[in-house]
């Protein structure tokens, strides 16, 4: 997983001798208190890559060994062909589809939006006053180990889909945290 939190200065400057969290009203273009960015692991190096390829194409020669000289090797071969080209593809198209996969959860004193990309769904947004916010995260009972969910106004929202059960559990205490500081 690829978090990455932009935390902004809730406090005027040293200099001014005023502060912003002393009760002074938040207007609309003040930047957010905090953003979250995530993003899926992305395991498979170029260099892996390569080694996926030549491990695939490798692997499907063996039995065209034994058709050396023959004339079915001819006949076998683009099919061949065919079968490393689509592990290309397939591979190429993961990785394209994985760089737009993103969550974004934004949180101001007094709205809260989540933003999520995905290259088949499009954008889906959601956004709720963070008074009203329930975070839950779900050990057991949800559709997966440590379900971890937004709920505000009439819908709740999963966040962290693609994170493993350890970075929700994470990302849990420091939306708990964050959540609670505004």
């Amino acid at each position: 997983m690829t978090v990455e939190w932009l935390r902004s200065s809730q406090e005027a400057p040293e200099h001014s001798g005023a502060s912003r969290t002393s009760g002074a009203s938040w207007e609309a273009g003040d930047p957010p208190a905090f953003r979250l960015r995530l993003s899926p692991n992305r395991s498979l190096t170029p260099r892996g890559f390569v080694w996926v390829i030549a491990c695939a194409a490798g692997l499907a020669l063996l039995p065209l060994l034994g058709m050396l000289g023959t004339a079915a090797l001819w006949g076998v071969l683009p099919f061949f062909v065919l079968v490393i080209w689509a592990v290309w593809v397939a591979i190429r198209r993961h990785w394209r589809d994985a760089s737009q996969v993103f969550e974004e959860l934004t949180l101001w004193r007094d709205r809260i939006e989540l933003v999520r990309q995905d290259p088949r769904n499009g954008r889906r947004d959601w956004s709720a006053n963070p008074y009203w916010v329930r975070l839950s995260l779900r050990p057991e009972g949800g559709p997966v180990e440590n379900y971890l969910t937004l709920k505000g106004g009439d819908r709740e929202v999963e966040l962290g889909a693609f994170l493993s059960p350890q970075e929700r559990e994470s990302l849990h205490a420091d939306l708990q945290q964050a959540l609670a500081t505004c």
